[in-house]
């Protein structure tokens, strides 16, 4: 007899079952198929990863699409551990228990904590949450992260910095990597603490990898820091200067007069935190300008009237003026006499009131009001109104002490520092659109061209747009020429709250950002950068990332001619805050096989300083095709009006191989006072290690103050401000 259950209804194959005859081994299959019914039959009794803690991601961006790797099948190996802390306590699923190393004062060097996976994975970032019984006792800080399939040859770090010196949870994420072991170390020497110690460990994946092509550029590793770095800006020595506001993630609520400040060395990978306190300045949303000095200005923000010095030299903030007028959101830019201009900035200090331009003197420290350089024609017509629609100006120092805005209104001008200020209106970019948090970029100073792409008409909850122009401009007042960039004047992808760059050889970097304008929101996001080439004039999509970058984000050009994309959030307990940054290496620095290119060498100590049309002469280790100065950077929101190249013509000191000497522009508008990096490219256009100095001008100010106080010497002004410390 057949029998043909497979078409019928449970109850009823159980009914029909009960009607059977019991026949010699049918009741043994019939059990065997009741068990299998009633879900009684379990295929294994295998350990299983269920714990009662994992990680939650309330204050910090969770892995992008990561998943987290389940644990049962892990071995754990530390290379110190306590006999009542044991090391396989870091994955056991409980958050009261903990693995500790052994006392510090006996340990040298880094204490590590290896993880064999079992199997290989595409490993995309490593949480872990500390001991929360002790404090601050046993946590780690300093750290690297490296990756192997074998557990001999290990690739890395693929992350390291500072974590927050904090009890909560604390991430590490990387580009996917794949790999079977993750070894997780920490500077034995850098703790305050006599162990150090793990409550719970957890590796993510993603379910995906992304393509290396070393032509389309790579992206790591990844460097975390104790805060959100929302604002940054370089010094001399190459460290790089970066901070959040009155809290490490958070600016709103702010008691003011603090900023959490954390700074790394990219050279020796030190990274480092502070509280500073004695300017009293919470320095969240603010204007920042290098000036002729090499001083980095910083004013307004969250505490919207101070103006905060800070002296890379000397690792020291200083406490500047006030301006006159309460600002955040503001934008300044650095003139050719070395003085800062400032204009807009209604996010703070009320909207009521007009914030028209004012200019900050170095050599006096003194800020003057400019009530002629009216605020009124740069305005965007942002829904949200007035506090919206003077934020975040594209300006750029240009001859004779002017000053060009070219957005981010559709409507550019052009402003006047002498007497009272004045503006003047230089015609529309194009057919262009408001481009609320787009990005303006001076590739070719020289020529004085300037990129500007995306944007959105509104500040927030706007579509963005791809739009992108080339302005060109003459002479003061004259209305610039402009042009569509790239293929119909757009690029690959539409962008808000993106970053860019201009690299040594005139391209220009442009990474991250939304489709969809929203502040503190990880939708929309566009992760595959763009290559803007001014010599072919295309937009070429390079190697994409799996971090978020949009709000709050900034890029930062490096000495040695790769790019710092770095924060994004600082929104308290929300989950768009990221404390990293990751290091993006462009083509030009890389083989075929993905190995680091033979680079050029300036083998010469050149001057420290050298004036505005001086000559430069330098030796190089081989043959060079071309060099470019590219000016120390400040960003945040989307701005950075300090960084700007200028294009170097050099001849070659014959008869001697390697022996070249260059003239620098003798405008102090196109190579504005100030340090700038002097990069040589060789025939493949690879870059050097960029050589640092100052460039000095000797144009007097023009606001009729003494001879002594307007010659812009970097030594004298140094001096006078060092007299007013």
């Amino acid at each position: 007899m057949t029998i043909l259950l497979c078409h019928l209804e449970y109850p009823v194959i159980l009914a029909f079952w009960a009607t059977l005859p019991s026949l010699e081994g049918v009741n043994a299959m019939g059990t065997y198929l009741l068990e299998a019914m009633n879900q009684e039959r379990v295929s294994g009794y295998g350990p299983v990863d269920e714990p009662s803690w994992v990680p939650t991601f309330f204050d910090e961006s969770p892995p992008h699409k990561g998943h987290r790797i389940s644990r049962e099948d892990w071995t754990l190996t530390c290379s110190s551990e306590e006999s009542d802390y044991p090391c396989q306590n870091a994955i056991d699923g409980s958050n009261t228990t903990s693995w500790r190393s052994g006392p510090i004062s006996h340990l040298k060097g880094h204490i590590s904590i290896t993880v064999d996976l079992k199997n290989h994975y595409s490993v995309s970032a490593l949480v872990i949450l500390p001991p929360i019984d002790t404090e601050k006792d046993g946590l780690i800080t300093h750290h690297e992260i490296w990756v192997s399939m074998d557990n001999k040859n290990w690739k890395g770090p693929i992350a390291y910095g500072m974590w927050p010196n904090s009890n909560r949870q604390r991430l590490s994420a990387f580009e996917p990597t794949s790999a079977r072991y993750v070894k997780l170390t920490a500077n034995a020497e850098a703790t305050e603490s006599s162990w150090i110690g793990i409550s719970e460990l957890n590796l993510y994946a993603t379910l995906y990898t992304i393509p290396r092509d070393p032509k389309n550029g790579l992206w790591g590793p990844t460097i975390d820091f104790p805060v959100v770095p929302v604002a940054g800006a370089q010094e001399k020595s190459g460290n790089i200067v970066l901070w959040s506001s009155w809290a490490s993630d958070q600016f709103h609520s702010t008691p003011g007069g603090q900023t959490a400040m954390a700074r790394w060395n990219p050279f020796t990978k030190e990274v480092s935190k502070r509280i500073v306190t004695n300017t009293q300045h919470d320095m969240f949303c603010p204007g920042i300008s290098i000036d002729g000095t090499g001083m980095m200005v910083v004013t307004g923000g969250n505490d919207a009237s101070p103006t905060s010095l800070y002296d890379g030299e000397l690792d020291k903030w200083i406490k500047g003026p006030d301006m006159h007028l309460r600002r955040g959101y503001q934008a300044s830019t650095t003139l050719a006499d070395g003085r800062v201009f400032v204009i807009g900035g209604s996010w703070a200090g009320g909207s009521n009131i007009a914030k028209d331009g004012e200019i900050y003197d170095p050599a006096t420290r003194n800020w003057t009001m400019l009530p002629g350089a009216k605020v009124k024609p740069m305005l965007t017509d942002d829904m949200e109104g007035p506090w919206r629609a003077d934020n975040h100006g594209w300006l750029f120092g240009w001859k004779k002490n002017s000053v060009f805005q070219a957005g981010p209104s559709k409507a550019m001008n052009w402003y006047y520092v002498e007497g009272e200020g004045s503006f003047k209106g230089a015609g529309e970019r194009g057919e262009d659109d408001d481009s609320m948090s787009g990005n303006a970029v001076m590739f070719d100073a020289v020529n004085g061209k300037i990129l500007t792409i995306g944007g959105s008409p509104d500040y927030d909850k706007s579509w963005a747009t791809s739009n992108a122009h080339v302005i060109t401009l003459g002479e003061p007042g004259q209305e610039p020429d402009v042009r569509a960039a790239g293929q119909g004047g757009k690029m690959h992808s539409e962008r808000v709250f993106h970053t860019s760059v201009v690299l040594p050889d005139g391209k220009v970097f442009i990474a991250g950002g939304q489709t969809f304008g929203i502040a503190f929101n990880e939708e929309n996001v566009q992760f595959v950068p763009e290559l803007y080439d001014p010599e072919s004039n295309t937009f070429t999509e390079l190697s994409q990332n799996n971090v978020v970058r949009v709000y709050h984000s900034l890029s930062i050009l490096l000495p040695d001619g790769r790019v710092l994309n770095a924060g994004g959030g600082l929104c308290g307990n929300c989950s768009a805050n990221h404390y990293d940054a990751q290091i993006f290496t462009p083509p030009y620095l890389l083989t075929e096989n993905g190995e680091e290119r033979s680079r050029p060498e300036i083998t010469t100590k050149l001057p420290d300083t050298i004036e505005v049309g001086g000559k430069l002469k330098f030796h190089t280790n081989r043959r060079i095709a071309s060099a470019s100065l590219v000016r120390l950077c400040s960003a945040t929101h989307t701005v950075n009006t300090d960084q700007r190249r200028v294009p170097l013509h050099f001849r070659r000191r014959m008869p001697v191989f390697g022996r070249y000497h260059v003239h620098i522009p003798n405008d102090p508008g196109i190579v504005i006072p100030g340090y700038w990096m002097l990069f040589v490219m060789d025939e493949a256009g690879t870059p050097s290690i960029a050589k640092t100095i100052m460039i000095t001008s000797n144009v007097k100010t023009i606001g009729g103050a003494s001879d002594e106080q307007t010659q812009y010497s970097s030594s004298r002004m140094r001096f006078q401000i060092e007299l007013a410390k």
